[in-house]
């Protein structure tokens, strides 16, 4: 297995904590998408989880040495690999006695990533659509698209409640 390129991206409506992630996975010519919504969620937790999902997909579906370009908007993700060594050596706790922030998804990415040669790649966000294929656009347009989805079912939900 020679290289795969992931993009990742992760939206959260703040005031109603719906979230949504997405990932597109290229492998040779091929290529794969995986999107999913959570409720009572994070930005960060969306960024993650679409990272770990990806990741996880690759483990159960190739064998061997993989090396990965994971590419990401998240300044957060981004930061994680570097930050690994001191998070883990503090058990992932704050200097106030707290588990740091995702904790469990943050674990979870360097578990999965001990399977890989991970390069981090940061990329600009919400660039504009050129003739060039972006794949952060896709992966940032299905979020967004999820989550605005997932916003109005709950409207509907509330109003509904609302009126009986």
């Amino acid at each position: 297995m020679s290289l795969i390129t992931i993009y990742t991206d992760g939206s959260c409506h703040t005031q109603l904590k719906i979230g949504a992630w997405a990932a597109v996975i290229l492998i040779a010519n091929d290529k794969k998408i995986l999107t999913g919504t959570v409720i009572n969620t994070t930005h960060q937790r969306m960024e993650l989880t679409a990272v770990i999902e990806a990741l996880s997909y690759v483990q159960h579906h190739f064998a061997g040495v993989i090396n990965i370009n994971l590419v990401t908007d998240s300044q957060y993700v981004i930061g994680l690999p570097e930050r690994r060594q001191k998070l883990q050596a503090a058990s992932f706790i704050t200097k106030q006695g707290q588990a740091i922030q995702n904790a469990d998804l943050v674990q979870q990415l360097y578990k999965l990533s001990e399977y890989f040669n991970i390069d981090f790649v940061k990329i600009q966000a919400h660039l504009k659509k050129t003739s060039d294929i972006n794949y952060n656009i896709e992966v940032d347009k299905l979020c967004r698209k999820m989550v605005r989805k997932q916003v109005i079912s709950h409207q509907s939900l509330a109003q509904k409640v609302i009126c009986q």
